[in-house]
């Protein structure tokens, strides 16, 4: 009779967990790209340590954001190879229609542009999946090319303004 009652409490429970989740936007947040205008990177191509330190943006941003409990972070492993093959800043839109695909709200994207190693600036813009209209974009300057730097940019974005209280984006 215990075990009854169990199922009886946890089921509804399940159900009213899961639909309070699903009431949270979606949201699809590409893998960041990078602008490298300066003249170190036109000298020696890509670098390894910046990859990884984009890399480590995407997922970082991914996760913060699902924390919040604000919006539901979508998988973008069904469109992500051909994401990576876009440019998702100058594609079209392909962004918002990958978005669309995936059954999100939204589409973030991000970019870090290289100026030189010691001038970046790290950029995220959000779109309405089904109009491409830009609802959100924000960029913050980096003093110095490092892992902390580029952290302390993402941090800073979300912090005080995607998840600001009262004027964040979410």
């Amino acid at each position: 009779m215990r075990g009854r009652w169990t199922i009886a409490i946890a089921f509804p429970l399940a159900l009213a967990l899961t639909g309070a989740r699903a009431s949270e936007p979606k949201v699809a947040i590409f893998d960041f790209e990078m602008v490298d205008t300066s003249l170190e990177g036109a000298a020696n191509g890509p670098r390894a340590d910046e990859a990884a330190r984009l890399a480590r943006l995407a997922q970082e941003l991914r996760q913060r954001l699902a924390q919040s409990r604000r919006v539901d972070v979508v998988d973008i492993a069904a469109v992500a190879a051909q994401a990576r093959a876009s440019n998702l800043q100058n594609c079209g839109g392909c962004d918002v229609r990958f978005a669309h695909e995936l059954g999100a709200k939204y589409s973030v994207t991000g970019w870090v542009q290289k100026v030189s190693n010691l001038i970046l600036n790290v950029n995220i813009v959000m779109r309405d999946a089904d109009t491409g209209q830009m609802i959100w974009g924000k960029s913050v300057d980096v003093r110095g090319n490092t892992d902390e730097s580029w952290s302390r940019a993402l941090d800073y974005l979300v912090r005080n303004y995607l998840l600001a209280p009262g004027q964040g984006a979410f």
